[in-house]
């Protein structure tokens, strides 16, 4: 979920920043769109990260069962 999180506020930040050609008195739609992009990859990278570490640790158990003798 993380991984998609990001990918859609980094789309939708591309949007603001890009695509949007509106003017707002009180806030700057193009820094916002930059900082959902921002965040969006940030959060994509920590969750890629994540993932490889938790698929790394996967095969270390023992197949053997000792506990029967």
């Amino acid at each position: 979920m993380g991984m998609g999180s990001g990918i859609v506020l980094f789309v939708i930040g591309a949007i603001m920043a890009f695509a949007l050609n509106v003017q707002v008195a009180w806030i700057d739609l193009n820094m916002v769109g930059y900082l959902l992009m921002g965040a969006g990859a940030v959060i994509f990278f920590i969750s890629l990260i994540l993932y490889f570490s938790r698929r790394r640790g996967a095969g270390t158990a023992d197949p053997v069962d000792r506990g029967i003798e």
